[in-house]
């Protein structure tokens, strides 16, 4: 079964359901392809890093509701065992990063890639819209650091990525994390383990009861 993920790497939710559907599928019997698919919360651009709550402040309507947000997101993420370090975090342009994923997944490491652009985001306060940091971030994960840094200075995979986005538009994608599993069902959101397992469960019946 091929399970596509729609995704932002500033997405909290995105990184939750990305380590759920890790667990789901390392205990799932059946075979199991991951896709990793772009999306972007915002596509406007970031002329210099700012602070992730001021940003949510700023866009949420002032900063006790974002620090509501951020309280309740980490507190989530805690229980999936993650760490989200909002006093560090920076807002970002990601469109970059998406393609230093589309790049590592060429070479067999999107997963790994994807999950060192979380880290740098939410846990070590790196600025994942910057050209630097990304090469340093595609080293970490055993990729040519130079060879990443020339490929994101180049126009190599800026067509194929807009048309990913504008694809997961096309779609109806508008919120993430978004699975879509064997082309046609959709679970929205960063759903629980169990939950995932029974979809996948769901979805091999019926996909055998129509072959």
């Amino acid at each position: 079964m091929e399970i596509e993920i729609y995704a932002d790497v500033v997405c909290p939710w995105c990184y939750i359901g990305k380590r759920r559907l890790d667990e789901a599928v390392a205990s799932y019997d059946g075979d199991v392809t991951v896709r990793y698919r772009p999306f972007q919360l915002d596509p406007t651009p970031v002329p210099k890093p700012l602070p992730v709550p001021q940003a949510l402040a700023a866009k949420f309507g002032g900063p006790d509701t974002a620090r509501q947000m951020i309280d309740r997101v980490t507190q989530v993420a805690a229980g999936a065992g993650l760490t989200l370090d909002y006093d560090r975090a920076l807002a970002a342009n990601t469109f970059d990063a998406h393609r230093l994923v589309r790049y590592a997944g060429e070479r067999g490491k999107a997963g790994e890639m994807l999950d060192a652009l979380y880290r740098a985001h939410f846990v070590d306060g790196v600025d994942v819209g910057s050209p630097d940091a990304l090469a340093g971030l595609a080293e970490q994960v055993g990729l040519d650091a130079a060879d990443a840094r020339r490929y994101l200075d180049s126009e190599e995979g800026t067509k194929e990525l807009a048309a990913d986005l504008a694809s997961a538009h096309d779609l109806g994608v508008n919120s993430v994390p978004t699975f879509v599993l064997a082309g046609k069902y959709a679970v929205q959101g960063a759903q629980d383990t169990a939950t995932l397992l029974a979809a996948f469960a769901e979805v091999e019946r019926r996909e055998s009861a129509d072959n």
